[in-house]
């Protein structure tokens, strides 16, 4: 679960920072990318440790939840990748319209 609701708040705090960043709020918009990236970082920290356990024998049964979780951490991730290319845009027209 710790995928899911970290993959999740990343992915919220991006959507976020995207908003913050069409309204010209740029240092909201930067705080929310760290938010994103800590909870990106936590998830990153639940799929080492079932790699580690996996790794040392320990497997884990695949089950739909898993591959959800998995899905839906990636998903995050690719997200907040492109919310920090929109907020960079937003930031550059606003430097540009000046």
């Amino acid at each position: 679960m710790g995928l899911i609701v970290n993959g999740g708040n990343a992915k919220s705090s991006s959507m976020e920072a995207i908003q913050a960043a069409k309204t010209g709020d740029f240092d909201g918009a930067d705080a929310k990318l760290k938010e994103a990236d800590a909870a990106l970082s936590e998830a990153h920290n639940s799929q080492t440790s079932m790699l580690t356990k996996e790794a040392s024998g320990d497997h884990v049964k695949v089950t739909l939840l898993m591959v959800h979780s998995q899905d839906h951490l990636m998903n995050a991730i690719t997200f907040r990748d492109l919310a920090g290319e929109i907020v960079d845009l937003y930031r550059k027209l606003a430097k540009e319209g000046k």
